[in-house]
């Protein structure tokens, strides 16, 4: 069951990324419940390999009291025509344990003075504890000419959402959109 209308600016965001706007609505409308909605950031992201195109899209929400994370995909079950897979988390922003943000200038001697020293990209990362990620690899000593074999090293690492969005590949808008939304949930956290 669907609440509400999404805020026009989301709806146009989510039927401009184009992939199945009406599913990726309606999953969000549903998690939202009515909520009012403080903020939102839509990301769509093709990836190819050499023979097909996978389209992901993230639709991230933020209302007075929740973070919500959407994320659809292509999906493919066995002998069916295609299938778009969505899963919606909601996390109380309460949970939230930590919300980076990450930007990289270009040309930072000249940033703030035209497009010359704009922002190249931007990244958001946000964790709950929900996921984490273990990075090994093989441990070394200081010895250069030493074959034996030491274990491996690693860390746990948190991985609960990374968004990252380039001048580039999103334009400056949506770059500038996920500089907002980061900056407007490191507050609400904080």
């Amino acid at each position: 069951m669907t609440t509400g209308q999404l805020p026009a600016d989301l709806h146009e965001a989510i039927v401009t990324s184009g992939y199945f706007p009406e599913f990726v609505e309606a999953t969000v409308r549903q998690a939202l419940g009515g909520e009012e909605v403080v903020d939102a950031l839509v990301h769509h992201e093709a990836t190819f390999t050499a023979s097909e195109v996978h389209r992901h899209v993230t639709v991230l929400v933020l209302t007075p009291t929740r973070f919500l994370v959407s994320h659809t995909d292509d999906g493919d079950a066995s002998g069916a025509p295609g299938q778009a897979l969505t899963t919606t988390e909601v996390v109380g922003l309460a949970q939230i344990r930590s919300v980076a943000l990450t930007q990289a200038a270009a040309r930072p001697e000249r940033y703030g003075r035209g497009t010359e020293g704009a922002l190249a990209e931007a990244w958001l990362v946000v964790n709950w504890g929900a996921a984490r990620r273990l990075e090994l690899e093989p441990a070394a000593c200081a010895d250069p000419t030493c074959d034996a074999d030491h274990g491996y090293t690693g860390q746990q690492l948190a991985d609960d959402l990374s968004v990252r969005m380039s001048a580039a590949a999103d334009g400056d808008a949506a770059l500038a959109a996920l500089v907002r939304f980061g900056s407007l949930l490191q507050r609400k956290c904080g």
